[in-house]
Parts: structure tokens; C-alpha cells; sequence
């Protein structure tokens, strides 16, 4: 089965060190070991946020400020690179076509931003939907998604199945409210809906439960099914 894990840089590296990578590492690679066929997209998280607020009250402009995103992205990636060690393709993939050939040589390769005004959350998706991925897996800080933003609203529902039409809808209410925690942007959840792509929102907290939604599909996140998607993996049914 082939698979791009998107894991938020929050969750990677919620601060700096290689405890969590490494335990990405190790699901990652017992997966490939497994004949699991795997691209990986990483962001920036709270390092990012901390440059791009530095930049920004020294006056940098808006695509300055993407572009030193980008840069943080790949330096996240190259933490899980070092961890993976000869399995990761040896540096991240700036292109998706960079990104396939790594895939097509047998490598992993583990992608950061590739350009200005386009978030982690919509490369992943281009990217599972330029190799043909089998799944989707969104590693995040939320643990699925929403029909309200859990911060604001005690009372939100969380989804265990919905819609890529139903999460582009969702998404695209929940980003007219300024600063909303929606568990993806709008563009990826429009690539989702396009792509047809079985997709699974989650929390990454813990690298071996995103392990197990990728081998059995069992997971307390949520589900994103595309109009007219096919069956569920055949690795799922077997369990």
C-alpha cells in the first residue's frame, strides 16, 4: 500500500530534540520493512512560528516570511532523515517529482514546503495525488476533525467519518473565523476532495497508533472519504 504521512511539525518536533523523531523513525521504518511503499511531509511547527515572528517585527514581507517557513520545514525533515539514516532519501525532496523518483528508487523521501503561499497540509496532498497514494494520513495536534472549533466551542462533535465535500464545506466555514484550529487547510482538503485519495485525520502524538491506522485502519480520529472512492485497503480487511 502506498502511503504519504503528513506530520505536523508540532508533533514531530514539539521542541527540539530526537525522542519523538526517533519514535517516528522506528514506525516509519518498521512499515517499509513490511513492503509498505511511504512518502513523508513534515512542517514547521512552533520552530517556524518562532522565526517567522522574529522575521516579521524585522520587516520581512509575506513571501520572505513563506519562504524562511519552507527553509524550517526541510531542516524538521532533516531530523527524521538523520533518524532514518539509509532508508530516507539524503535530502528533502524540493519538487513533487523530486519526491517520486526518490519513491520509484526505493527510497523514503521526506518532504518540507516546496513553495511560497502553499502550506505542509496542501504539499501533502499534491504529493499523495502526483505518486497515486493508496491512503492519506494527516498526523496532527488535533485528534480528528470537527463540526466546530473544539478551542472555542466545549460542545463540538468530532467525526468519525465525513465527506471530502463535507470537509471542504467544513473547512471553508471554520477559516472565515480568524486564527480557527481547522485540522487542515482549505487548498488541501479541495486536493483531498479533487484527488479521491482515502484520508485519515488523526492525532500524531503517538508515532505507533499512526502506525496502526496505516496497517488496520483502526484509529480514534476521523475518516475522510471521497465521493466515489473505492473499497478500503485490502491490508485493513485482513486484520
Amino acid at each position: 500500500m502506498k502511503t504519504v504521512v503528513s506530520i505536523g511539525g508540532s508533533v514531530l518536533v514539539p521542541s527540539v530534540g530526537p525522542r519523538r523523531v526517533r519514535a517516528y523513525a522506528d514506525a516509519v521504518e518498521s512499515l517499509d520493512a513490511d513492503g509498505y511503499t511511504l512518502g513523508t511531509v513534515v512542517g514547521g511547527g512552533p520552530t517556524a512560528r518562532e522565526y517567522i515572528g522574529a522575521a516579521r517585527e524585522l520587516g520581512a514581507n509575506e513571501i520572505e516570511l513563506d519562504q524562511l517557513g519552507i527553509e524550517v520545514t526541510r531542516l524538521n525533515g532533516r531530523l527524521l532523515i538523520a533518524a532514518l539514516d539509509e532508508r530516507a532519501a539524503p535530502t528533502p525532496p524540493e519538487s513533487y517529482e523530486t519526491g517520486r523518483e526518490a519513491i520509484r528508487r526505493g527510497d523514503i523521501p521526506v518532504m518540507g514546503g516546496t513553495v511560497a503561499g502553499q502550506t505542509t497540509d496542501a504539499v501533502s496532498a499534491a504529493f499523495a495525488e502526483y505518486v497515486n497514494a493508496d491512503l492519506l494520513v494527516y498526523a496532527t495536534s488535533v485528534d480528528g476533525v470537527y463540526d466546530a472549533d473544539p478551542d472555542d466551542d466545549p460542545d463540538a462533535a468530532k467525526f468519525s467519518e465525513i465527506t471530502a465535500d463535507e470537509l471542504v464545506g467544513l473547512i471553508a466555514d471554520l477559516e472565515m473565523d480568524a486564527g480557527s484550529n481547522a485540522p487542515v487547510d482549505l487548498l488541501a482538503a479541495k486536493i483531498v476532495q479533487r484527488s479521491g485519495i482515502r484520508t485519515v485525520v488523526l492525532d500524531g502524538s503517538d508515532p505507533a497508533a499512526v502506525e496502526r491506522a496505516i496497517r488496520t485502519g483502526d484509529h480514534d480520529g476521523t475518516n475522510v472519504v471521497p465521493e466515489g472512492v473505492g473499497a478500503a485497503p485490502p491490508e485493513w480487511s485482513d486484520r
